[in-house]
């Protein structure tokens, strides 16, 4: 393929990109407060959750460590 091809296609994919992109930002809205509550409360229980695990998983180590 030479380089006008090549260049014609790369613009088609970037008018293609902004089109599809365009179209999801037509779709999304700013959530409601009692949504943004919700999603900040499971995330947060999952981080406590992972960092829980991770210290359990960090202190049995040391644990078999020491005996």
């Amino acid at each position: 393929m030479d380089i006008k091809g090549r260049i014609t296609k790369f613009q088609e994919f970037i008018r293609y990109w902004i089109k599809e992109t365009d179209r999801i930002l037509r779709l999304t809205r700013k959530p409601k407060r009692s949504e943004f509550d919700e999603v900040t409360r499971i995330t947060g229980l999952g981080i406590l959750l992972f960092g829980f695990a991770g210290f359990l998983i960090f202190f049995i180590t040391q644990l078999m460590k020491m005996s």
